[in-house]
């Protein structure tokens, strides 16, 4: 009889979660309207999002600009993707609105490639505020001519590392180097083994995360440095990142 009360709590258990991750929420993706050099990815990632979307039932909403981004709108999402967006160009109230959603864990957030290229570009200063959720850094420098190497997993346990190979290589990336390693102040999950590069680079920051969270912060939240070539949709250790990525970061701590 306790074995059959036992089984039946488990069912019921596998059952609840079941109902959880496929209760209906909305996704916030924001794209830059003409993509540049990464528009291929961009076009490869919605693609690719069409399928979860539809097995774990979220709806996606696409912006090209921080425009609509205000307290209102992201009352409506469980999520927001920054997928190759940069941290400048954001309106103020953007800004305000999205740093309230962070501290206060009131949804969650995935930060890909472009999202720590933190620094003064086109005219725009630094944001701090992201400077600071991005582990204190500022963008330096990258590979221009691009290197294919490995990543090592770092944190096996972590939700958004399930399934995913204790290394696997990412093939003709740009691989950003920054200010210092955010590593004193985030979680780190994986960071790329430099001495892996080829060809060999001189561009190099040591210590080399690419993969972390600031858990710091409320809301569950994951910066995931490669992101530029669609390719990377055909690699299923980053496919099976980005999939356990949007499942744990949707859900409120």
């Amino acid at each position: 009889m306790k074995k059959l009360i036992l089984l039946c709590c488990s069912l019921a258990v596998s059952v609840s979660c079941i109902q959880a991750q496929s209760k209906p929420f909305r996704v916030a993706v924001l794209a830059e309207k003409d993509g540049g050099v990464h528009a291929p990815f961009v076009a490869a990632a919605k693609t690719w999002l069409a399928q979860p979307a539809t097995q774990q039932a979220f709806t996606i909403d696409y912006l090209e600009d921080t425009e609509p981004i205000t307290d209102a709108f992201l009352a409506q999402h469980a999520l927001v993707i920054q997928l190759n967006y940069p941290p400048y160009r954001w309106t103020e109230q953007a800004k305000k609105a999205f740093t309230t959603y962070i501290e206060q864990g009131k949804g969650g957030w995935i930060g890909f490639h472009h999202a720590t290229l933190l620094g003064e570009f086109d005219g725009y200063p630094m944001w701090p505020w992201f400077s600071e959720f991005m582990g204190g850094i500022v963008y330096k420098n990258y590979i221009p001519d691009f290197a294919t190497a490995t990543v090592r997993v770092e944190a096996n346990q972590h939700p958004v590392m399930k399934g995913v190979p204790a290394s696997f290589e990412v093939a003709h990336e740009e691989w950003y180097t920054y200010n210092r390693s955010p590593r004193p102040r985030v979680k780190v999950l994986a960071a790329v083994d430099e001495s892996s590069y080829k060809p060999d680079s001189k561009i190099k920051m040591g210590d080399h995360p690419v993969i972390w969270s600031n858990e710091k912060m409320k809301a569950r939240n994951v910066y995931i440095f490669m992101g530029h070539h669609p390719d990377l949709f055909q690699n299923q250790a980053f496919t099976t990142i980005f999939r356990n990525a949007v499942l744990w970061a949707s859900q409120t701590r």
